[in-house]
């Protein structure tokens, strides 16, 4: 047996089925269900092509939620699964799901009690969708299978065929991993995830930034500029979240020809910041500069202008630069 289901055989599960399965509580979906997902370490039920229409599925681990009745099922996959997919229709592409699913002779019509992974086929459409998925099933990957395709037309080009469809979940009180489905909501106050740069909190309503949200981006510099002026590194910036407040931190400085003559009108910036980074009011903050301080203004609209005083030379610095984006 080469996928294991922990608390499903009616009449008990080996020790090995406990050892190898998730089992503990998981992070909660609602009073009664818990997340499905996959168990986050290495590449967990990763996929690839293995012939013109077969897909193998790595070793991993799972929960995956039934019913409320039914509860939650640990998942082991402990040897790759190869799985054949059905030839392309003859006129429309479609979009089949590998899943993980698990069936309960106890809650379905089945009348098997076992976990596996199969493909569940989508609709031949001119706009193809993925499949809805029968209960008790984790979708892992989405294969487009075009117009036509066979063993005997070169089969599917994996490359492009497989989307991953892999989201994650994580013991009560652990921070959930990144990855597909990031839109999911979070579950109780309290908890936290991965948003890829840095932990996000739930605070019952929306996912809010802990630590850096934004983390630290170059920028594009309008012509005229260079970087790492007065050897001050790379102009970037990233948004952090101090005491609940959203802030800008910037560093690196900038250079250009002629003393006292910054281009493009004093606008460093070839274009402005994202809009998740831009101050809700107009910041103006003092920052070093070639032969006299400047002042360097932040706008509402993403882009940085420098304010010129006698005596600049040719370059400026945004090192230290920190201000929050709030009213």
């Amino acid at each position: 047996m080469t996928v294991r289901a922990a608390w499903l055989l009616p009449n008990g599960q080996t020790r090995e089925d406990t050892r190898l399965a998730p089992t503990g509580v998981m992070v909660p979906d609602s009073a009664m269900t818990s997340r499905s997902g996959v168990i986050a370490g290495g590449n967990p039920l990763n996929a690839s092509g293995v012939a013109a229409m077969q897909v193998q599925v790595a070793t991993g681990r799972a929960l995956v939620q039934g019913t409320a009745a039914q509860g939650a099922y640990p998942v082991a996959v402990t040897s790759p699964e190869t799985l054949t997919l059905a030839d392309g229709n003859a006129q429309y592409a479609r979009i089949d799901s590998v899943v993980l699913r698990v069936l309960d002779g106890l809650y379905d019509v089945n009348e098997q009690t076992l976990a596996r992974v199969e493909i569940v086929q989508g609709e031949p459409l001119a706009t193809p969708q993925p499949p809805n998925l029968p209960p008790a099933s984790l979708r892992l990957w989405d294969v487009t299978v075009p117009a036509g395709t066979s063993a005997g037309t070169g089969g599917i080009t994996w490359g492009s065929a497989l989307a991953d469809r892999r989201h994650y979940t994580a013991s009560y009180g652990g921070i959930i991993p990144r990855g597909w489905g990031a839109s999911y909501a979070g579950s109780y106050p309290g908890q936290y995830r991965d948003n890829g740069s840095g932990l996000d909190r739930w605070d019952g309503t929306a996912w809010q930034p802990l630590d850096v949200s934004v983390g630290w981006t170059p920028v594009t510099l309008a012509s005229g500029y260079t970087n790492a002026g007065n050897a001050q590194g790379t102009v970037r910036y990233r948004r952090l979240m101090i005491s609940g407040v959203p802030h800008m931190q910037w560093r690196g400085g900038v250079s250009w020809a002629a003393n006292g003559n910054p281009p493009n009108t004093t606008y460093p910036l070839a274009g402005p910041v994202p809009a998740a980074c831009r101050p809700a009011s107009l910041i103006s903050v003092p920052i070093a500069a070639g032969g006299v301080d400047i002042k360097a203004d932040f706008q509402t609209g993403g882009l940085l202008k420098l304010i010129v005083s006698p005596g600049l030379t040719n370059w400026a610095s945004l090192h230290g630069v920190l201000y929050p984006l709030d009213a």
